[in-house]
């Protein structure tokens, strides 16, 4: 990973999401950086705006969608890339989602070329050279 690689976050406290995002980036010259918690995205998303932000709505401490409004009120991420995740796909957060400027909102289950498609489409990353 080059320090001139794009940063890609993701917020799911799902170890099985974390090991494909893992899995689904590996060919991928990207910074990927997973938090488990909104406390935890948090600390790091006050000082730091990725390329991209994946974020679940279903979370142990806060909803994706409440965090989401809420870092819109910083001006590091009223513009910051966001895409939703999530096993529910219900049209009400589909609607505040989109309120809140998100790019896309997949729901879960959702495949490795998906992740890698998602990613290829709205940063500057690349595959890594052989």
């Amino acid at each position: 990973m080059g320090t001139d690689s794009p940063t890609v976050v993701v917020v799911d406290n799902s170890p099985a999401i974390k090991k494909l995002f893992e899995r689904s980036t590996e060919e991928l010259d990207i910074n990927l950086v997973i938090h488990a918690s909104v406390g935890e995205a948090w600390k790091y998303l006050e000082k730091t705006r990725p390329e991209l932000l994946f974020l679940s709505i279903i979370l142990p401490d806060k909803n994706g969608l409440t965090l989401l409004n809420e870092l819109r009120k910083l001006p590091l991420h009223q513009h910051t890339s966001v895409i939703m995740i999530s096993s529910k796909d219900y049209a009400q957060d589909r609607r505040v989602a989109s309120g809140l400027g998100v790019l896309d909102y997949i729901p879960k289950p959702m495949s490795m070329q998906t992740i890698k498609d998602v990613i290829v489409k709205y940063t500057r990353a690349k595959a890594k050279p052989p």
